[in-house]
């Protein structure tokens, strides 16, 4: 077993309509989500901090 398999990568995800990034390493906390939630795990009523959009409206994104 090497060190990448007991590592998982957090993944940022890209608000398709302000683009705001979340970051699954460093969550929402000012809205309820703890550093480290995968977006998975991320409540569908749960909405962009900084346009309102929806979850769906985000796009998974390589930084």
């Amino acid at each position: 077993m090497s060190s990448q398999d007991t590592v998982s990568e957090s993944k940022t995800w890209m608000c398709l309509i302000c683009g705001w990034i979340y970051d699954e390493a460093a969550g929402d906390p000012e809205h309820g989500l703890a550093a480290g939630t995968a977006w998975a795990d991320v409540p569908m009523n749960w909405t962009c901090p900084e346009c309102g959009a929806r979850k769906e409206d985000f796009e998974m994104v390589q930084i």
